[in-house]
């Protein structure tokens, strides 16, 4: 407790909202209620994902091709490239809604994303790596340099947020990350300039999409999917407690390294296996949990949940609009950016001060 430099009485001022927000019969079962009617609505827009496009398929004929009936071109059409799509989309929007409420949460930046904190550029950037020196082409080797691209921006960006510093600084982290960002970028760009085989690679992965026609790739990426949610939703009681302070965090019993250091590890699997599978995706971190966090309040576990069901329902609903707003098809990270951007400067103008809305 040497460390605690607060009184008992402004520990409990602070504790009180969330220890209330958390433990009310009434408000559980209204987050409770709130969840079904999103994953009730989740399933509609997955369901529409399969007949809405840019050759437009019956009911009838989804429901014959889902219950195994392919013998028309239509029904394989939603079997090969529709479905996986569909999966593709809620597995992608659940890691990058829940990776950017890590981000949020352990930076205590309103404004931080994977994207602006340079996470994908660092996955993407590891990807084109591997391509240039070792020669991989398959999902699972892009994997596992995505993985490790995530993971080392990740680290690098939160050192230099808190080099220097006695704890994080969200101004130093967010600048650290965008410049870290730019630089990775502007190395990719060039290494594709200067190499055919490595564009011609990367031209339609770098865009990102959900247009991923094999679902050996999907049950692939699920598993360190499923294990960086998992261990969002474990650390939330910690996530909350940091919330209020990393000395309060040490007097509650919180090991505040540990926790960092497991949200790393969680927002790099996210990160890295959803840049993948999709290629970099941007704002589904960013816009997501300011969404989420107006249904579930400060509670971290809610929002998490919460943005669970509200990432895959926001990327897959920009797919369909990619689909049937031009002929050839926008790229779903491209109607996610026409979004994204708008909200992004609302935020920012309604910064008052850094890391406060």
């Amino acid at each position: 407790m040497a460390n605690l430099n607060l009184p008992s009485s402004a520990i409990k001022t602070k504790l009180k909202p969330a220890n209330t927000s958390s433990c009310s019969p009434n408000t559980k079962s209204a987050h409770t209620i709130k969840l079904i009617t999103l994953f009730v609505l989740l399933l509609v827009v997955c369901f529409a994902s399969l007949f809405i496009g840019a050759k437009s398929i019956s009911m009838t004929t989804v429901m014959q091709a889902v219950i195994g009936n392919v013998q028309s071109t239509e029904a394989q059409i939603v079997l090969e490239s529709r479905l996986p799509r569909a999966l593709v989309g809620l597995i992608v929007g659940a890691a990058l809604a829940v990776a950017g409420c890590l981000i949020q949460s352990i930076t205590r930046n309103p404004l931080a994303d994977p994207g602006i904190l340079g996470v994908n550029s660092g996955a993407s950037f590891c990807v084109l790596a591997g391509i240039i020196w070792v020669g991989n082409q398959s999902i699972a080797e892009h994997l596992w340099f995505a993985f490790f691209g995530a993971m080392i921006t990740s680290i690098f960006v939160y050192f230099i947020g808190t080099y220097k510093e006695a704890r994080v600084n969200p101004l130093k982290i967010t600048l650290a990350g965008v410049a870290i960002g730019a630089l990775l970028a502007g190395i990719s760009s060039t290494i594709t300039l200067m190499s055919p085989m490595a564009f011609d690679q990367m031209r339609f992965w770098d865009a990102g999409s959900l247009d991923v026609r094999n679902i050996e790739l999907i049950s692939f990426v699920t598993p360190p999917i499923v294990l960086g949610l998992l261990a969002a939703l474990i650390i939330s009681p910690s996530l909350d407690n940091l919330a209020l302070g990393e000395d309060v965090a040490q007097g509650l019993g919180t090991n505040v390294r540990i926790i960092q250091l497991t949200a790393l590890v969680s927002i790099a699997l996210l990160c890295g296996s959803a840049t993948a599978i999709a290629g970099p995706i941007g704002f589904i971190g960013l816009m997501i949990p300011h969404i989420a966090r107006r249904l579930s309040g400060p509670n971290q576990l809610w929002l998490s949940l919460y943005s669970i069901c509200l990432g895959p329902l926001l990327l897959i609903s920009a797919d369909i609009i990619g689909r049937i707003i031009a002929t050839n098809e926008i790229r779903v990270s491209i109607v996610t950016a026409f979004v994204g951007a708008p909200v992004l400067i609302y935020l920012a103008r309604k910064v008052t001060s850094f890391g406060k809305l």
